[in-house]
């Protein structure tokens, strides 16, 4: 981009559990360019974002994520002892509210979509209307983590089942450039697995382990515990528990991986009809799936990586 004007940008956010948290980063970098956001579409952690900035609601999210420890995570699990996830998130969701305050997507000063999977009919569905809590519900809902939401007869989860990068929404919208953030980037390790066992200590890099790289009864701890945190438990314990439960690959680990290579061929064949502008990669491998109590790294990485590709954008040809 050579043009010396104040690039209008359409941003497409991606789906990626905790790896979200660098949508945030991204939205600094091309606000301290002096770049101009005139639509955003997202899915999972992409419509969560991408929802509160356009609501003005970001950095009142950002203070309170940013100063979550994992305990404080913990402590807004709500455990799902029916349905087809492990959490409700309804917690999580009445926090989020609170910083929305009722705003509905009509009312918002930009074109915003948020999109989910039914299901059911095996369809996307794209929230353009109505209360923008409820849109981000619909959208977060990872499959076997987050329960699905049941609305007018659809089975509603995650939108990046079926669109992980959402760019389409925003072929509408009138920009100059597409921005597009995809959170299952190639890994900086390779496909190689979480840290291992120090056969010497026989402990785990507890800080760098991701949630998904627990063993399965890892999750279940988690859970368990959340419950005994109403009798103020010991947190931290439990959490240790966790983390040095017995090494090798879980069911939630092989869930993630299936659903991170669906994605991605869907990915590629969504992109290759519409492409953006600019692509940011963020790593798959960058956190654990359920790391939520990394936010101020992963933002920081989000910025680091939106500059690079910004840089070489605005230096390459017209």
């Amino acid at each position: 981009m050579t043009t010396g004007t104040r690039p209008r940008i359409a941003l497409s956010l991606g789906s990626g559990g905790a790896r979200g948290y660098a949508h945030i980063g991204v939205i600094d970098e091309i606000e301290r360019r002096g770049w101009e956001i005139v639509g955003v579409a997202g899915a999972s952690m992409g419509a969560l974002v991408g929802g509160l900035w356009a609501a003005g609601g970001l950095p009142a999210y950002r203070e309170w994520v940013e100063g979550m420890s994992r305990r404080d995570v913990l402590r807004m699990m709500d455990p799902a002892f029916k349905g087809a996830g492990a959490i409700r998130a309804d917690r999580i969701m009445q926090r989020i509210d609170q910083i929305l305050g009722g705003r509905v997507i009509e009312d918002l000063p930009v074109p915003y979509t948020a999109i989910a999977t039914d299901l059911l009919s095996q369809s996307e569905v794209w929230f353009t209307s109505g209360p923008i809590v409820e849109a981000i519900r619909a959208s977060i809902a990872i499959p076997m983590v987050f329960t699905p939401i049941q609305r007018d007869g659809r089975l509603l989860a995650d939108g990046g089942i079926l669109n992980p990068v959402p760019v389409i929404p925003l072929a509408s919208v009138r920009a100059d450039a597409i921005i597009a953030v995809n959170l299952a980037g190639n890994a900086r390790g390779g496909n190689a697995p979480g840290p291992p066992v120090d056969p010497a200590s026989g402990t785990f890099s507890r800080l760098r382990l991701p949630a998904f790289h627990v063993a399965e009864p890892g999750l279940v701890s988690m859970i368990t515990d959340r419950l005994r945190s109403r009798g103020e438990g010991d947190v931290d314990a439990a959490v240790e528990a966790a983390a040095v439960a017995p090494g090798g690959i879980s069911t939630l680990d092989v869930i993630d991986r299936s659903l991170q290579t669906l994605q991605n061929s869907v990915q590629r064949y969504r992109l290759a009809g519409y492409p953006p502008d600019v692509m940011v990669n963020v790593p798959s491998d960058a956190c654990g799936t359920l790391d939520f109590h990394r936010a101020t790294e992963l933002i920081g990485l989000g910025s680091a990586l939106a500059r690079e590709a910004f840089d070489a954008w605005e230096d390459g040809p017209a």
